[in-house]
């Protein structure tokens, strides 16, 4: 009899688990796209402000459009002059216009076979890294550096979350990388590992930079820091990375539009059912593109762009939604296998206390970039 009531608790308790998980995918997957749809309009944004912003950066100077496109220590406004009667800001619009007349096509059309052209992308970003941080690093060691960092600056805390959430949404890349892997035993150690060669690789770029630089100088694209003549010498390395955000960020802007794309066709889809063609290929591509290049017509503040994206969107992606799906998926299998079962493949993070720790992160990220936003507009 005992164990008769053992049976029918247990087959409750797989019930309402089954429930509670059912009720959670089913708001879970409509938050996920929703996120994710948030993180890809940012990301759109930023890159259609990008390429405008270079090119507007690389061609014009204050007075004479010379070869060395930024000019040391030269603060340049949107109203200033770039060709003749036209302001910066003009030019920046026409870059835009011309930008999204030459990519934005490709929203209403599929991507496919990209491998060698992301190839190339990642090659040219390797070799645009090594440059700048071998640049940087021979002008600290000429005793040229022009940073002298304080020691904290807590003003830089509102935005850093963000930015950093931002620069670290590269899981969405790991599922791609670890289901064709067969053995998976050292799994674990090969993606930390890999996470700490990218967190070196960033520490590395970006202590050189402020050293190498001026804190009030520094540009928020960081290859234009190199567009200066008395930087970089040679003309067709100037060139380079200036233009370096043209080339890479225009590969990418594709891919992630029709991604995006289909993610709003998939989050309305419905079983069975087919969209009309003026819906299917007009108005989701329509409504992919517009809204960011909208946002930067507005604005080319990268660095808010940036922060804004990292603080809302990514953390959701990147911080909420696992940490709640991880705490319900833990329960559900402690109920379906038995209390007391240990898996012996579990994370060295499967205490609860990680999932509260993850919350409350996100929740760190959130207020410091939305106080970040709220002192800035007020001037504090």
């Amino acid at each position: 009899m005992e164990k008769v009531e053992v049976l029918c608790q247990r087959r409750v308790q797989c019930l309402s688990s089954s429930l509670t998980m059912a009720l959670l995918l089913s708001v879970g997957v409509n938050l996920f796209y929703f996120c994710i749809i948030i993180y890809l309009y940012g990301d759109l944004a930023i890159y259609a402000s990008a390429v405008p912003f270079s090119l507007m950066q690389v061609t014009c100077s204050t007075t004479d459009n010379d070869s060395c496109g930024v000019e040391t220590d030269a603060k340049y406004n949107d109203t200033d002059l770039c060709w003749g009667p036209l302001r910066r800001v003009d030019a920046y619009h026409i870059y835009l216009a011309v930008f999204t007349l030459l990519l934005g096509p490709f929203t209403f059309f599929d991507v496919q076979k990209t491998k060698y052209l992301q190839i190339l992308t990642s090659l040219m970003r390797w070799i645009a890294f090594a440059i700048m941080i071998v640049l940087a690093l021979v002008r600290i060691g000429k005793g040229q550096g022009e940073g002298h960092p304080p020691l904290a600056d807590p003003s830089g805390l509102r935005n850093l979350l963000g930015v950093c959430v931002y620069s670290f949404m590269c899981q969405h890349s790991l599922p791609s990388l670890v289901t064709p892997v067969s053995s998976k035993r050292y799994l674990t150690r090969l993606v930390f590992l890999d996470y700490v060669l990218i967190l070196a690789f960033y520490g590395l770029l970006s202590f050189t930079a402020i050293f190498c630089f001026r804190g009030d100088s520094l540009m928020d694209m960081y290859t234009l820091n190199f567009a200066r003549c008395d930087v970089v010498g040679l003309a067709a390395v100037r060139l380079f990375l200036g233009l370096f955000p043209v080339f890479t960020i225009s590969t990418n802007f594709p891919i992630i539009a029709v991604t995006l794309r289909n993610n709003w066709k998939t989050l309305f889809h419905r079983e069975g059912g087919t969209y009309p063609w003026v819906v299917d290929r007009v108005v989701f591509p329509t409504i992919t593109l517009v809204p960011p290049v909208l946002v930067a017509f507005c604005t080319h503040d990268l660095e808010s762009l940036v922060g804004i994206t990292g603080a809302y969107a990514g953390t959701g992606i990147q911080f909420v939604i696992p940490a709640f799906l991880v705490y319900h998926c833990r329960k559900d299998t402690q109920v379906t296998f038995g209390y007391g079962t240990v898996n012996k493949h579990r994370s060295p993070f499967h205490h609860t206390f990680w999932v509260g720790f993850v919350l409350l992160w996100a929740f760190s990220c959130f207020f410091f970039v939305t106080a970040n936003i709220v002192l800035s507009e007020t001037k504090l």
